[in-house]
């Protein structure tokens, strides 16, 4: 029987030594996301074979497993089949694993061929961008968001800020709260508050970056992304008052400027199924989609 363990900040060296080799594409397997959403998922995790396995629920997927981090394919067949044993005493599971990527979906069709049974799970296909064209935002289908960004940096006396410190993590943690507070309440939501509370006061040992935009004096926004390898970042936290017209452009640019300019791709996470969502990120000119599967 599989014992699990909730995902606590001291597990950091050991997930940064499974995944230390693995050069995943989708943000889901960083662990300062993981870390981030551990409550609204309920993250477990427990080692198998020496692989690391990752347990987790997910709205209108029930409990899923994540795709087992450093396996080999000698022992990947017998993972897989005591993953699907664990499958068959747990009623809350209704798809063996989720947030699969391609090579990883590649390996079980190599071993199982047609008995895998798989979906694109389109709603949380990863958004991939250049850096550079996020920088520079040149080109027509960038020309609102320059415009967005020039409005901004012309009528609005601002600062940018490290959070480090405690009045800055203070202001964010204060303007998050007031930013929640204006969303319709949510359980997901009030997860995510928590979890930025959490990572906020421990970028530096989750290896985090974090920013905070000022307007004459007051705090207008922040983000937080780290740099997951030597080609990608992640962006995991963007929020801004919309009365400072042009702030999310702002907000984009700036933190890509600064914070993350030798990276070559910036992953902006998915949509989750939400138009509006959909749309403000097809606006900065994806490179990629990068898909996701789940698998049975």
């Amino acid at each position: 029987m599989l014992n699990f363990k909730a995902l606590d900040l001291k597990d950091r060296d050991l997930f940064k030594k499974y995944l230390g080799d693995y050069n995943f594409n989708t943000y889901e397997y960083s662990f300062l996301n993981l870390y981030l959403w551990r409550k609204y998922c309920n993250v477990e995790y427990t080692l198998l074979h020496d692989v690391l396995i990752v347990k987790k629920s997910e709205e209108g997927k029930g409990t899923v497993f994540m795709q087992p981090i450093g396996y080999n394919r000698d022992n990947l067949r017998d993972i897989v089949m005591e993953l699907m044993e664990y499958k068959k005493n747990d009623k809350n599971m209704k798809v063996l694993f989720s947030d699969v990527e391609e090579p990883f979906l590649e390996e079980l069709i190599n071993l199982f061929g047609d008995d895998v049974k798989y979906y694109q799970d389109v709603k949380n296909f990863d958004y991939i961008y250049e850096t550079e064209k996020l920088i520079k935002l040149d080109g027509d289908k960038l020309r609102k968001r320059k415009s967005q960004y020039n409005h901004f940096v012309s009528n609005y006396d601002y600062r940018i800020e490290d959070i480090s410190g405690d009045k800055v993590i203070n202001d964010c943690l204060r303007f998050a709260e007031d930013w929640f507070q204006k969303q319709r309440k949510n359980y997901q939501l009030e997860c995510e508050l928590a979890g930025i509370n959490d990572i906020i006061h421990n970028l530096d040992i989750l290896n985090g970056l974090g920013m905070a935009v000022y307007v004459n004096d007051v705090i207008a926004g922040f983000t937080i992304g780290e740099i997951v390898n030597k080609n990608m970042a992640i962006i995991h936290i963007e929020k801004g008052d919309t009365i400072y017209n042009g702030i999310y452009a702002f907000i984009n640019r700036t933190f890509a400027q600064l914070y993350l300019k030798d990276v070559k791709y910036i992953n902006r996470e998915e949509d989750i199924g939400i138009p509006g969502l959909r749309r403000a990120k097809l606006a900065y000119d994806p490179i990629k989609l990068e898909k996701k599967f789940l698998v049975d």
